[in-house]
């Protein structure tokens, strides 16, 4: 159940107790990679836009693939972010070799919608893109997100871990990490959508759309062991900053994670955002974790992200709109 409360800029850090975007990149990859395109016309209805002014967070209620069609609508439709002839990048959690119900991984409803919604707006091509953690054929498999999107004529669903598939990059903005390797399909892409299931993380107390970009880098491993990984996050996101984050917390894992078993809480809530830091906020504020409330300024990457702009987490503040599929 959602918490009735405040937001506090005070407390301890919860995670201490256990440039433009791409474009420079982008053209320089662009003549290197090629991402095929599908001819058939999409399958969706298109979500309409609405004709209110677009709030800063949606919390919709309901089932996992209509709660995030009435959140991607009540955010403007899939067209304000995605163009025709757009290449879209979705970054769901899905390298565990769990099934949906553990709540280690994206609900395959929630990532086959989006990639509809996409291919309805007009992308030429929408790759599902995540590094794994476990056997890539096992989380291809278990995840149910291959199977899902396979309907889908312009979507294709990809593990990469090769070196050959990632680009060395410059964190110009970056104060502890200064430089890794992306995935050149993301530096190649347009639009690039977080979608991480809501679960807890034991270095980082959560892990939410900032966290789940690690999963585009090749070299996750040096993140934890040569930098403070919560500052180390907050850099890479400096790089890595999704168009749109659409979090999955249909299901959220409250113990144990990231790779569980642990307590999953069943609370058909999607939460969308145009800024990852106000969506990560919003869904720590929300739920209980490790049996207790957190406010969001107790999660040092959330916190850090906030004092350096990339994005707020004064929620109290922000335009917050409601909706039940």
């Amino acid at each position: 159940m959602e918490k009735k409360k405040g937001v506090s800029n005070s407390g301890r850090c919860f995670a201490d107790i256990s440039l433009s975007r791409r474009d420079f990149l982008k053209i320089q990859a662009k003549a290197t990679l090629a991402i095929a395109a599908g001819a058939n016309a999409g399958l969706l209805v298109p979500a309409q836009a609405t004709a209110q002014a677009i709030p800063d967070i949606v919390v919709a209620k309901g089932g996992p693939e209509g709660a995030t069609k009435a959140a991607v609508e009540a955010m403007g439709g899939m067209g304000a972010f995605v163009k025709p002839g757009d290449t879209v990048v979705i970054k769901p959690n899905m390298s565990f070799g769990q099934p949906p119900q553990t709540a280690t991984n994206t609900h395959p409803e929630v990532v086959k919608a989006l990639a509809g919604l996409c291919e309805e707006a007009g992308a030429v091509s929408v790759l599902v893109l995540d590094n794994p953690l476990d056997e890539a054929g096992r989380c291809l498999e278990m995840s149910g997100v291959q199977e899902a999107c396979a309907g889908l004529p312009r979507t294709s669903v990809h593990m990469f871990s090769s070196g050959r598939f990632f680009e060395k990059v410059t964190l110009e903005r970056g104060r502890s990490l200064k430089e890794t390797e992306v995935m050149k399909a993301v530096i190649a892409s347009d639009v690039l959508i977080a979608v991480p299931v809501a679960k807890t993380h034991f270095a980082t107390g959560v892990s939410l759309s900032m966290k789940g970009m690690m999963g585009l880098i090749r070299n996750r491993g040096v993140m934890h062991r040569s930098h403070d990984l919560s500052s180390a996050i907050v850099d890479l996101c400096t790089f890595l900053r999704a168009d749109l984050t659409v979090i999955d917390a249909t299901r959220v894992l409250t113990t144990h994670g990231p790779s569980g078993p642990g307590k999953v809480a069943k609370e058909d809530t999607i939460i969308v955002s145009k800024d990852m830091v106000a969506a990560d906020a919003m869904t720590v504020n929300m739920f209980s974790w490790y049996g207790r409330d957190i406010y969001p300024s107790q999660v040092a990457h959330i916190r850090e992200a906030n004092e350096r702009g990339l994005g707020r987490m004064d929620i109290e503040n922000l335009d917050v709109r409601r909706v039940t599929f």
